[in-house]
């Protein structure tokens, strides 16, 4: 019998004829060429075509070279959903940097410390957050060479920032018709995000121009997105690059509707005026709908597809969504797989099913999406596959090309989370007899709110620091807002000063974010094992029992 490759061993590696590194910079590329009149950007009333981003990604890559930012180098971001954001998706890897898109909602100290890690050559940055940003750099010993500012009308900058370059006067400096390349190598990275890690400290995790590509290709089979869809940003653009949805855009040519905040009658306003068929939000963003004052809210005679991911939406508001003519999907998926690589995909004979039943199938995290090659829910001790029965418990491990290459400057780190050839996600499951994972806890016990994650750890360090405190915990709490709310236990020491739940919060208030504040402190006696460790599923047992 004939062996084909022992007949054409001519054809023993790729050529530039059939083998393109694969980038979604091939995307934007394509889409001005075939498209380039179809609205691209649409903020505050201004239009701009895919064409006109295009150039204007052209020439700000080409300005960044002129600059001095080489292959490699990290261009950090601290700004919100407004088009130039959407631009930088594409016009750093243009000029072989690395996107490294930053939290605003994150302390300054935070901040500081993932400018110090990931050494930015330039800094883009909202002036609306020049303030948070001089607390920040004040901190570093990392100083980017340039800082770009996105202009504010009527916003001053602070004293404290010198030689800084309106962010539309660096455009102008570059050329739009410059020419650039595709990568080298697929592999080459793409960006850096930052994650929280089990001690609190935020991993850099690295994504690769592949990963990007095949990220965005299979979101639209998988969320059925069609051609020119008209798609609202809620994800925050700083958080896994938005979901990968401007990529996803580019590739279908979609318009972007971008929002600077998060507000829900605006939300309404936008979906009415434009006819918006898709948008992503943690359930925060959906509750922040249904709750809506009914003066501010809308009915959709259109069909209006949301994503959603973070902890499950309570089924309320899932019944709540649905009759404002929303379809949601939920989600699945952590920064170091890109955002989502599962979902709970619809099977249309669940349609007749009855209200309490879909929305118990809809809090399922799902199955693999189609760029996903493989999800398994291992059992903890013996690394084998749990049975499908919906009751044995074991962790997330995957196996996909959108994986992360690796956590910067972390190789131990690296290696621990690659242990075993899959990716170990750190959630505990369950598998139920149709193939659907539900997760059932976290191993690493961070708590998702809103869409953001929070190390309990982080939050505990911080109420270390209160005099007195002899032992605390955080976990997480239901709450039909956020997702999830932290909650803090706290035992003080036989001797210490008296202190109330408001003085504690205040404390941590201080020193973290205002999502990571815990929103309730109980005081008492922390249970704990023969060894000395918190039993946290013991706290969690309370907090439900008392809710």
């Amino acid at each position: 019998m004939a062996n084909i490759d022992q007949l054409n061993q001519h054809m023993t590696s790729p050529t530039a004829a059939n083998f393109v590194p694969l980038s979604p910079l091939s995307f934007i590329k394509r889409t001005a060429q075939v498209f380039g009149d179809q609205t691209a950007t649409i903020y505050n009333g201004r239009q701009q075509s895919w064409r006109q981003i295009y150039q204007r990604c052209c020439a700000f890559s080409d300005a960044l070279r002129r600059n001095g930012v080489e292959k490699g180098d990290v261009v950090s971001v601290l700004a919100f959903n407004t088009p130039e954001m959407i631009e930088l998706q594409f016009s750093v890897a243009m000029a072989g940097g690395v996107l490294n898109t930053i939290n605003t909602r994150l302390d300054p100290e935070t901040i500081a410390g993932i400018l110090n890690h990931a050494e930015p050559e330039t800094l883009v940055f909202d002036a609306e957050l020049g303030d948070v940003l001089v607390d920040a750099l004040s901190r570093c010993t990392h100083q980017p060479a340039h800082l770009l500012v996105i202009s504010s009308p009527g916003l001053d900058l602070p004293d404290q920032l010198t030689d800084v370059i309106d962010y539309e006067d660096f455009v102008e400096t570059g050329d739009p018709a410059s020419a650039w390349s595709l990568p080298a190598s697929e592999w080459d990275a793409f960006g850096l995000n930052y994650t929280s890690g089990t001690g609190g400290r935020p991993k850099g995790v690295v994504i690769s121009h592949r990963g990007a590509y095949l990220m965005a290709m299979g979101t639209v089979p998988a969320w059925n997105v069609p051609m020119h869809p008209i798609y609202l940003y809620t994800v925050p653009l700083f958080h896994c690059n938005g979901w990968g949805h401007a990529w996803m855009n580019a590739l279908v040519a979609g318009t972007i509707i971008c929002l600077k905040k998060i507000e829900a009658a605006t939300i309404f306003d936008v979906i009415s005026k434009y006819r918006v068929t898709h948008f992503g939000g943690a359930p925060v963003v959906l509750s922040l709908l249904v709750n809506a004052p009914s003066e501010h809210k809308k009915q959709f005679d259109h069909p209006v597809h949301v994503m959603t991911a973070g902890a499950p939406p309570p089924p309320a508001i899932l019944e709540q969504t649905e009759q404002l003519g929303l379809e949601v999907m939920q989600v699945y998926g952590l920064t170091e797989t890109y955002g989502h690589i599962m979902h709970c995909a619809w099977n249309p004979s669940w349609d007749a099913l009855g209200f309490s039943e879909r929305a118990e199938i809809k809090a399922r995290q799902g199955v693999q999406f189609t760029h996903t090659e493989e999800v398994e829910v291992v059992d903890l001790e013996r690394g084998d596959p749990v049975p499908w029965d919906g009751r044995s418990e074991g962790e997330i491990v995957i196996r996909s090309n959108t994986v992360m290459k690796g956590y910067h400057k972390d190789p131990i780190a690296t290696e621990e989370a690659f242990k075993g050839g899959f990716f170990r996600s750190g959630d505990v499951a369950v598998r139920h007899p149709d193939g659907y994972i539900e997760i059932k806890d976290r191993l690493k016990d961070v708590i998702i709110s809103g869409g953001e994650n929070i190390s309990s750890v982080e939050v505990e360090n911080i109420l270390y620091r209160i005099p007195g405190v002899a032992c605390a915990a955080v976990v997480a709490k239901a709450d039909d807002k956020w997702g999830e709310v932290p909650v803090g236990f706290v035992e003080l020491s036989h001797d210490a000063k008296p202190i109330n739940e408001a003085e504690v919060i205040q404390f941590c208030r201080q020193h973290l974010a205002g999502f990571k504040t815990p929103k309730q402190i109980i005081f008492g006696e922390i249970p704990k094992t023969s060894t000395g460790k918190v039993q946290k599923f013991v706290l969690r047992r309370e907090l439900k029992l008392s809710s």
